[in-house]
């Protein structure tokens, strides 16, 4: 499938960039625990797209953004701005999820590889996760567009928008990639 999305990684890269761009740009609006995800993210898809798949990176990755994830929903319960780190939060476990799924495979730096190791896609039952993840994660942005009443108005509402098609952007190409 490597072959389908070359870029792959620099594609995921560049969509967490700009989320993450969005969400400082808020500012204020986006509070410490969904800053720091989309951060994290940012810098996970970078090293992933520098590092390329290297097992002890991957693994490394999956540690980092799990925990970045758990950190994501802290303290949130019952704020206007859970829904929003809880989807920080499902991305960052996806992306997770998929680095595991590399150290997993044990892939050799340098060989050829595809997205998740040279293993031809994922297989089993992470499949499952992660493209339920991924559907989920972009109907959730285009439901909400649609249903959910704005908490912010003007420029933030616009960069927040921003930053959630960046998200989901990156995982429907991650999931592609796959």
């Amino acid at each position: 499938m490597d072959d389908l999305v070359p870029a792959a990684p620099w594609l995921m890269a560049a969509a967490a960039v700009v989320a993450a761009g969005a969400s400082l740009a808020a500012r204020r609006a986006v509070p410490w625990q969904g800053r720091q995800t989309v951060l994290v993210m940012a810098a996970a898809m970078l090293v992933t797209a520098i590092a390329g798949r290297i097992p002890l990176v991957g693994l490394g990755l999956g540690v980092v953004l799990l925990l970045s994830a758990m950190l994501g929903t802290m303290g949130v319960r019952g704020t206007r701005d859970a829904a929003d780190c809880f989807r920080r939060a499902l991305v960052a476990l996806l992306l997770a999820v998929c680095s595991f799924e590399s150290a997993s495979t044990g892939a050799v730096a340098g060989a050829e590889a595809g997205v998740h190791g040279g293993h031809g896609g994922l297989s089993g039952l992470l499949t499952i996760v992660i493209v339920v993840g991924v559907i989920g994660v972009v109907l959730w942005t285009v439901v909400s567009a649609w249903f959910v009443e704005p908490v912010h108005h003007g420029r933030t509402a616009r960069l927040l928008t921003a930053e959630s098609w960046a998200l989901a952007a990156g995982a429907a190409v991650m999931c592609l990639a796959t």
